[in-house]
């Protein structure tokens, strides 16, 4: 093999490797590229769950607070058109003082709070606050949002509320607990319903 022949062939050789080169490193991108997506998809689905199951241990939190409330306050009608705290309850401005269960109607807090009026995730007991070291860093629950809605639902069917004026022996008691997410909107993180009934004195 004469010297120009070789020459041809090693350049023949190494302008294959090159193409060798770009291809793999072609498929090296596009690899990372679908694994870093992946990962971007893995990472949302992980803080979605972990979103969904705090807020529903704060829908249950709720929930029980609601329904460990008297059915109506001592003294008056079980049957009230209009389900709201009465003057005083609402004068706090909190549901310290939130007795019977038709107070909660219209409950909305952004972010949530405690019955005493404190940020979730900075609360301690009884209005207190918890040492800054064991706090929640402020904007966590910054998005999120508490809400309570309490209406007589029909006593034939107890998935159907009753229009506002009507009465019947059954409220339910609906909680929500969402969060407005800059990117994707509203979302519903979860919701929690129960009926409760009136029961009269035999």
């Amino acid at each position: 093999m004469n010297r120009s022949s070789t020459s041809a062939a090693e350049h023949c050789r190494a302008a294959f490797t090159l193409i060798e080169a770009l291809v793999a490193v072609s498929i090296t991108a596009i690899a990372g590229t679908v694994l870093l997506l992946g990962t971007t998809s893995s990472l949302q689905a992980t803080d979605d769950s972990l979103r969904r199951t705090i807020a529903l241990g704060l829908a249950e939190q709720l929930l029980d607070e609601v329904l460990g409330a008297r059915y109506m306050e001592y003294g008056t009608s079980p049957y009230p058109t209009s389900l709201s705290p009465g003057g005083d309850e609402a004068a706090t401005g909190t549901r310290e003082l939130f007795d019977d269960v038709d107070d909660y109607n219209g409950v909305l807090a952004q972010p949530p709070e405690d019955p005493w009026g404190v940020p979730l995730g900075t609360e301690g007991t009884a209005g207190a606050q918890r040492h800054p070291n064991f706090q929640l860093p402020p904007e966590f629950f910054d998005r999120w949002r508490q809400e309570v809605s309490v209406y007589y639902v029909s006593e034939s069917d107890l998935a159907t509320p009753l229009a506002v004026g009507q009465t019947s022996d059954y409220r339910a008691v609906d909680v929500r607990i969402v969060r407005d997410d800059p990117q994707r909107g509203v979302q519903e993180l979860a919701r929690l319903r129960r009926v409760v009934s009136y029961v009269p004195p035999q």
